[in-house]
């Protein structure tokens, strides 16, 4: 079983980060299924033997936390809710997979304090939901519904069922992502004009998707058909209230088959009971199930359908398999790729990232060994091939090592590092910088520690790191002083006076506490001058040790960093 602590960056084996090379034992991982997920699209799991699959679905409350309790991941649909309360013992938990692609009934932010990454599966069930919000507004302007209830009571009312045809008409995306854009394929089919409001949406790729881009009021004003597919958030939460549904045409008709609560149902039961708008088609409400009671269920102009956006065959597989493959790449590869709540990195790109991922954490441990105390800021620097989409893996890892002193390396990962920088008020600046001469990868990382009482607590050191040859690690430079050191074990930084006999005098104290020096560089401005002392040693400092090394009068100041 695997013993890292919760919420450590482990790399793909299971085991803390490193640079060692060397293939690590098997790991097995436990994976709670607490909703009901289709068997077979739970194979990437099933069939790999590093994996033990626990099937409890429908567990809640304190039954659900204590299953939690000494699992690596867990895996939900819509009907398990992943509460603050459900984490509390989660000690080794470091995956939550929704198969699906909404997380309002996952805490996230309290799955972020903990390192724990939220990953979904966005495309499992595209097609499903595209198909549904298809089959809802053919069912409301044909008056579907309303007309099969007719029959069933024995009637036969031709004139009171008039239609109307979609050819000609206009559809009106809210959110042109995914599941938007392919109801937008589908009615172009059906030879209607789609316009859409998507403030992630770029003019260019709204041009590839056959789609106008329009202000939300723009949008509401011109579409025979509004369709709602964006996720439920604090900014979306009552996107369409009382206002947007004045704006509609008296013609117009309403879909939502992404979340409940992104629509007032409140105002939209007033506007379909005085009918200024035509009619609606519902698959999502603000509370599900939709109580008995409820007023929507009295209207003879709206379609209603209990949450059915993926319940197909085909999408229940897909997002089974999706999460589940998602799932197996976080915990084996460490690859984030589908989190919602971490640097979205993964698979290949990953596996190329993490040598200078794992640079620039030691780096920030380094920075803030050299600061001696909490920083209130960061700067991180990057020059290499990777695209300005490295940037946020890098500050991520670069956080993660400035603040493990902080809260403990077992506490601190990718997924919650910029949430703790946050919390404790630390700046977080990245900058993407242009070629750094030899170097095809450098990282620098700068940490501030301003507001002290003394000039020492205003000191803002600056490390940088390359990756030289085939992904070898140095350190190349402190505070402006060139070094060539390997980030390992324990590195000690000596500011001296430039005399000689400092070198022996380090060395003797190294010697008489018994740690054996593996590196020595020393780099210098100018001859007389001060100095910098760069010593890798094998083992950390005692205390009496670095005050010995201090008491070396040419000494000016030691700081030592633990590197592994």
């Amino acid at each position: 079983m695997r013993t890292s602590q919760p919420g450590a960056v482990v790399d793909a084996r299971g085991a803390r980060e490193g640079y060692s090379s060397a293939a690590a034992p098997a790991a097995t991982f436990r994976v709670l299924v607490a909703d009901r997920i289709t068997a077979d699209g739970l194979s990437p799991l099933r069939d790999d033997a590093r994996f033990e699959v626990v099937e409890r679905p429908g567990l809640a409350g304190a039954e659900l936390a204590r299953a939690i309790q000494g699992v690596d991941a867990v895996l939900v649909r819509s009907a398990t809710r992943i509460t603050r309360e459900s984490l509390a013992l989660a000690d080794r938990l470091t995956v939550i997979g929704r198969a699906g692609v909404g997380v309002d009934t996952i805490d996230v932010d309290a799955a972020t304090e903990r390192g724990i990454a939220v990953l979904t599966a966005p495309s499992g069930n595209t097609t499903a939901a595209a198909e549904l919000t298809m089959a809802l507004l053919l069912a409301v302007v044909r008056r579907v519904a309303a007309a099969d209830r007719s029959m069933r009571a024995g009637e036969w009312s031709r004139e009171r069922f008039t239609g109307t045809e979609l050819r000609g008409k206009t559809l009106g995306l809210l959110g042109a992502g995914r599941i938007g854009s392919e109801v937008a394929k589908r009615c172009r089919a059906f030879g209607m004009r789609v316009v859409a409001y998507d403030p992630f949406l770029t003019p260019e790729r709204a041009h590839a998707l056959e789609m106008e881009l329009m202000p939300l009021e723009g949008v509401l004003a011109a579409a025979d058909a509004v369709s709602v597919h964006v996720p439920l958030t604090d900014e979306t939460a009552g996107l369409v209230g009382k206002a947007e549904l004045a704006r509609m045409k008296p013609t117009a008709v309403l879909l939502n088959v992404a979340r409940g609560g992104v629509v007032d149902e409140a105002a939209l039961v007033e506007a379909l009971g005085a009918r200024t708008i035509c009619g609606a088609g519902l698959d999502v409400y603000e509370h599900e199930p939709l109580p008995a009671n409820h007023p929507l269920r009295a209207l003879d102009n709206v379609v209603l359908t209990p949450h059915l956006g993926a319940s197909t065959a085909e999408a229940q597989h897909s997002v089974a398999l999706e999460i589940a493959e998602a799932v197996r790449a976080a915990l084996l590869d460490g690859d984030l790729s589908r989190a919602v709540n971490a640097p979205a990195v993964g698979g290949e790109e990953m596996r190329r990232l993490r040598p200078t991922m794992e640079l620039a954490e030691r780096l920030g441990r380094m920075a803030a060994a050299l600061a001696g105390g909490a920083p209130d800021r960061v700067v991180v620097r990057y020059s290499g091939a990777r695209d300005a989409a490295a940037l946020r893996p890098l500050s991520a890892s670069a956080l993660a090592g400035v603040l493990s002193a902080a809260v403990g390396r077992a506490t601190v990962n990718l997924v919650n590092a910029r949430h703790l920088a946050d919390a404790r008020g630390v700046r977080v600046e990245e900058v993407r910088a242009g070629p750094h001469g030899a170097y095809a990868e450098y990282v620098e990382v700068e940490v501030g520690r301003a507001g002290g009482s003394t000039p020492d607590d205003d000191f803002t050191p600056l490390v940088a790191g390359a990756l030289l040859g085939e992904g070898h690690p140095r350190v190349v430079a402190i505070d402006g002083y060139h070094v060539d050191v390997v980030p390992r074990g324990t590195l000690v930084v000596i500011r001296n006076r430039d005399v000689p006999g400092v070198i022996g005098r380090v060395g003797t104290v190294l010697g008489e506490a018994g740690l054996n020096i593996a590196e020595y560089h020393q780099a210098r401005h100018r001859a007389g001058g001060d100095a910098l002392a760069a010593v890798s040693v094998d083992g950390r400092l005692e205390p009496r040790v670095v005050d010995a090394l201090r008491a070396i009068p040419e000494v000016i100041d030691v700081r030592q960093a633990q590197l592994d």
